[in-house]
C-alpha cells in the first residue's frame, strides 16, 4: 500500500471516528494561538470539531464564528454546542462559495483556521480575502492540509495566494501528517 493511500485511509478512519481527538486534538494543535476572550473564526467548520475544541479555549468571554457551506452541518454543530453548554460562544452560519458571510466581524477576528478546507475551495482566492478581512491586523490564519493531498507545489500555491490578499507566513507548524502554515494580516488586501 502506496504512502499516499494508506495516509487516506487513515483520515477516514480518524476524521470519522472517535480517535480524531488523538490525532487533531483542537488544544494540542491550537494551544499557541488561541487564547481566553478571543474571538476566532472556523471556515468550513462542518459539524463544529474545531469549533467546540476554540470554544472551550476562548471561554465565556470569547467567540466563535463559524461558517460551512452546508446547512445540515450547521445544524449539527449547534445541536453539539447545546449539548456541550457553549452555544452562546458559537456564532454559526451559512456561507457560499464567494462570501464567507462574515462582514459583521470584519477587523474583529484574532484568529482564523481553514482546517482541511482551501483544497475544497471554489473560489481559494475569495476565501482568503474573506478571512483577512474579518481579521484585526497583525491577526493569526492557520491553514491545515492533508499531507497526502497538498503536494509541495500546491502548498507554495497557497502560500502565494494568502500573500496576494495581504498575508505574511509566520511559520510552518508540524502536525502529525499534514501541511500548516501559519500566516499573519499584515497589510490591506489586495
Amino acid at each position: 500500500m502506496s504512502p499516499k493511500v494508506l495516509s487516506r485511509w487513515i483520515d477516514h478512519i480518524v476524521g470519522a471516528g472517535r480517535l480524531r481527538p488523538l490525532f487533531q486534538s483542537p488544544r494540542r494543535i491550537l494551544r499557541d494561538y488561541v487564547k481566553p476572550g478571543m474571538t476566532v473564526l472556523d471556515t468550513g467548520c462542518g459539524s463544529g470539531f474545531f469549533s467546540l475544541g476554540m470554544a472551550r479555549m476562548v471561554g465565556s468571554n470569547g467567540k466563535v464564528v463559524s461558517v460551512d457551506l452546508r446547512p445540515e452541518r450547521i445544524k449539527e454543530l449547534e445541536m453539539h454546542a447545546s449539548k456541550a453548554g457553549l452555544s452562546g460562544r458559537i456564532y454559526a452560519r451559512v456561507c457560499s462559495d464567494h462570501d464567507l458571510g462574515v462582514s459583521d466581524f470584519a477587523n474583529q477576528v484574532d484568529f482564523a483556521i481553514a482546517f482541511y478546507v482551501v483544497h475544497h475551495a471554489a473560489d481559494a482566492a475569495g476565501l482568503m480575502i474573506g478571512v483577512h478581512s474579518a481579521l484585526k491586523q497583525g491577526g493569526k490564519f492557520m491553514i491545515v492540509e492533508p499531507g497526502h493531498h497538498a503536494s509541495a507545489d500546491e502548498c507554495r500555491s497557497v502560500e502565494a495566494i494568502a500573500q496576494q490578499a495581504g498575508f505574511s507566513v509566520v511559520d510552518h507548524p508540524k502536525l502529525l501528517r499534514d501541511w500548516a502554515v501559519l500566516l499573519a494580516k499584515n497589510r490591506a488586501s489586495g
